[in-house]
C-alpha cells in the first residue's frame, strides 16, 4: 500500500509541474460516473449511496475531491471511503474536475489569475449538491468537503466561497490559495500533511502558503485557543504529530496533523487507529453548519 502511494505521488508531482507538455495528457473518463450539464459543461461524478440508505431520513454528504491531473475513479481506490459511508451512513461523492489542455484540475477561486482556468468549478458543486438534494434525503446542515492536493485547495474554496453549504472540510497534502476569503459562519479544520511534501511544501514556497499560514488563518477566523494540545505517536517508525485548536466559535475546531518526512500523498498513517478516510470523517462528522453537534 505505502509502495501505491508512493508511486502516485510521483505521478502527482510529474502532472503538476507538467506544463509545456500538457497537450499530450489526455483527462480521462471514468467508468460508471454520472454527468451533470452546468453552464454549457458536462461534468462528471461518480456517487456511492450506502446499502443502509433506505430513504426514511436525511443523511451527510462528503464530497471528496482528487488532485491536479487525477481522476475521480483513481482517487476513489487510495481515498476509498465506500466503506466508511456504509457504516456510518452518508452519501459519498467523487466529482470530476474539469479539464484544461488534456489536465483535469479544480478552481478554487472566484474568477481570478489564480484559478487554472475560467471553468466554473464552485458553480458546478453548487449545482451538483442542488441535484443530489433533489433526487436524495440530504441533511442540508451536514454537507462535508474533503480533498487531495488541488483537491484540497478547493474544498477551502468551497468553505470560503460556499459557506452557505459546507460545515466543515479536510485538507490532505493541500493549502489554500485565497486567504483573505470571510465565510459565513465558523467552520472546522481538518489539515494532514507532510513535512517532506515536494509539490506543495510544508513551509510554503513563493508560490503557495505554508501550512502554518492555512493554520492560521482558520484559528483567526474562528477564534479557537491558539495554543494547541500537542500529542504524538509512533507509526511503525514514522512519527505524527497531532495539533488541536478547540474552543472556537460555535465551538468548532482545527486540527492538524503532521507527518515528519511525509511526502506528496493521500497518507497511509494509523494515528491511534484510524486510517486518514477515518482521521477526516470521524472529525468532519462532529460538526454541522451550525458548529459541534
Amino acid at each position: 500500500m505505502r509502495l501505491q502511494i508512493f508511486l502516485i505521488s510521483i505521478l502527482a508531482l510529474l502532472l503538476f509541474s507538467c506544463k509545456k507538455d500538457r497537450g499530450k495528457i489526455s483527462c480521462e473518463q471514468n467508468p460508471n460516473a454520472q454527468t451533470l450539464s452546468h453552464d454549457k459543461e458536462t461534468r462528471e461524478y461518480i456517487l456511492y449511496v450506502p446499502s443502509s440508505y433506505d430513504g426514511t431520513k436525511n443523511v451527510p454528504l462528503m464530497l471528496n475531491f482528487h488532485g491536479y491531473g487525477g481522476n475521480a475513479n483513481d482517487h476513489m481506490t487510495y481515498a476509498d471511503m465506500r466503506s466508511l459511508a456504509d457504516s456510518e451512513n452518508f452519501i459519498l461523492v467523487y466529482p470530476q474536475g474539469s479539464c484544461l489542455e488534456g489536465v483535469s484540475h479544480w478552481n478554487p477561486s472566484l474568477p481570478s489569475p489564480d484559478n487554472k482556468s475560467d471553468v466554473d468549478d464552485l458553480g458546478f458543486i453548487d449545482a451538483l449538491i442542488t441535484e443530489l438534494s433533489t433526487n436524495y434525503k440530504i441533511d442540508a446542515d451536514r454537507i462535508y468537503a474533503c480533498g487531495y492536493s488541488n483537491g484540497s485547495m478547493f474544498a477551502h474554496g468551497l468553505a470560503c466561497y460556499k459557506s452557505n453549504l459546507i460545515a466543515a472540510i479536510g485538507s490532505v497534502s493541500g493549502t489554500m490559495l485565497d486567504i483573505d476569503c470571510t465565510p459565513s459562519h465558523p467552520i472546522a479544520v481538518i489539515n494532514i500533511h507532510g513535512t517532506s511534501d515536494g509539490v506543495l511544501p510544508y513551509n510554503g514556497s513563493n508560490d503557495y502558503n505554508s501550512v502554518e499560514t492555512v493554520l492560521n488563518f482558520w484559528i483567526n477566523f474562528n477564534k479557537t485557543n491558539t495554543t494547541p494540545v500537542l500529542n504524538s505517536v509512533d507509526d511503525n517508525g514514522t512519527t505524527i504529530e497531532h495539533y488541536l485548536y478547540n474552543q472556537g466559535n460555535n465551538d468548532v475546531s482545527v486540527e492538524h496533523y503532521k507527518i515528519i518526512g511525509g511526502d506528496h500523498v493521500w497518507f497511509d498513517i494509523d494515528y491511534q487507529g484510524a486510517n486518514t478516510n477515518e482521521l477526516i470523517w470521524n472529525f468532519v462528522s462532529k460538526y454541522d453548519i451550525n458548529g459541534l453537534r
